[in-house]
């Protein structure tokens, strides 16, 4: 009864905050209601005690009481990777498959050692003395793109539908490596022994984004043929609850990347059951379902990121850390988008770069990963340092990517780059 509770009062202060952000801030929901959040946090820090001691008390517990990585990175990021793979056109990824892969994979392990290397030889001149294996650590897990965030945000904006693709693509795939460099450089820190081996990392890597994908693969497949005898609206809903809930727990049995395994059934099962006759209402129902999934976890994801300035402490005291990091990390991430881009057959115009690069938003993965970090002396600065990235990068970032993306200039730049490339054949 206690997670009954719990869950009961997010969604009551999300459909609060919602409103309020409808009525009166008027940005987008999720972002909306996460800065609501963090005034409210903010305020109960600085005076809860004082004036709302019981609320402060209550909210305190609310937050410590939930294990945040288990709810995103076990129950959520599932509904919400499945809910974005089932909306993407399968057509339009396999035409930008190439820079998805090599982003989502070279791009993730770039920007790991460039925040790493970045972070170790800056944080001593603030006085903070962090090992190199721990700044390695906060490369790893502040470098994927958030799916959750990215797909949230992308829905205000007007970018053309392969930019689109580039950048949602990158983030759903990019889980399995962030996850797989995330916990090889914990296992280093945290003193156990790892077989660092290119053999032992490549089978690891096959095993766990291969074996999810493959998975859910499988399971979409299956799952989809079911569908395609019954076309029941209440069943085809059902089925699709299944594959999640039920897909999860068998990639977590066989260990292997349960991220990737709904990524891959969305994929199919969203461009699988376009191949046949749906019946409208079915569709209708389904597209709705999912739909309304995304946006109840979304605003409790966000409601959750907002709220946990409330359980993080001396988080004042890494502010110039954190504006630091900004700066090391969006560097990263110019490192990481611009270099591969210089290596491949087809040439990015400067206003995709700069909208892949502003684009690359931080949200609830990071912070997630950066909790599972067994508390210890380092522990609390790379958490209060990764709050301040992904607050800046969801805030400033998803604020500002609609604005930065032109769909005339960039189209623009693409057909003159098509043509520069046609006449140099």
């Amino acid at each position: 009864m206690e997670l009954y509770y719990s869950f009961s009062a997010l969604i009551v202060l999300a459909s609060i905050f919602s409103y309020l952000n409808y009525r009166f801030l008027k940005l987008p929901s999720t972002i909306g209601i996460m800065v609501i959040a963090i005034a409210v946090s903010i305020f109960l820090v600085s005076f809860g005690k004082a004036v709302l001691p019981r609320t402060f008390g209550h909210l305190h517990n609310l937050m410590n009481g939930i294990d945040f990585t288990e709810v995103l990175m076990g129950a959520m990021l599932n509904f919400l990777l499945f809910a974005g793979g089932i909306h993407i056109n399968i057509d339009d990824l396999k035409e930008q498959l190439r820079p998805v892969i090599i982003f989502s994979t070279l791009g993730v392990v770039i920007s790991t050692f460039v925040v790493g290397f970045g972070m170790f030889y800056i944080l001593p001149f603030l006085g903070i003395e962090l090992p190199f294996i721990y700044c390695l650590l906060f490369g790893a897990l502040i470098s994927p793109t958030d799916p959750v965030a990215v797909l949230s945000i992308l829905k205000q904006t007007n970018v053309s539908k392969s930019l689109e693709t580039k950048v949602a693509g990158e983030s759903l795939f990019n889980d399995g490596m962030a996850v797989l460099v995330f916990t090889v450089v914990l296992q280093l820190a945290i003193g156990n022994e790892v077989d660092l081996g290119v053999e032992s990392i490549g089978l690891l890597l096959l095993k766990e984004a291969g074996g999810g994908l493959l998975l859910g693969v499988v399971l979409g497949w299956i799952t989809s043929r079911l569908m395609r005898e019954v076309d029941d609206y209440i069943i085809s809903v059902l089925v699709t609850l299944s594959v999640v809930m039920g897909g999860y727990l068998i990639a977590r049995q066989m260990h292997i990347s349960g991220p990737l395994t709904m990524v891959a059934a969305g994929l199919f099962m969203g461009n699988f059951n376009v191949k046949f006759k749906m019946k409208s209402i079915t569709q209708d129902y389904l597209i709705k379902f999912w739909e309304l999934i995304d946006e109840i976890l979304n605003a409790v994801l966000f409601l959750f990121i907002g709220f946990e300035l409330l359980v993080i402490k001396d988080l004042s005291h890494f502010m110039i850390p954190g504006l630091v990091a900004i700066v090391v990390v969006l560097g990263a991430r110019v490192v990481s988008i611009y270099g591969p881009t210089r290596f491949m057959k087809r040439t990015f115009s400067p206003q995709t770069v700069k909208i892949l690069v502003w684009g690359g938003i931080r949200g609830g993965v990071s912070i997630a990963l950066a909790l599972s970090i067994p508390k210890n002396e380092y522990s609390t600065a790379v958490l209060s340092i990764t709050y301040c990235v992904v607050v800046f990068s969801i805030i400033v970032q998803g604020l500002t990517i609609g604005k930065l993306a032109n769909p005339n200039k960039i189209a623009k730049e693409e057909e003159e780059l098509e043509n520069i490339m046609v006449s140099e054949e």
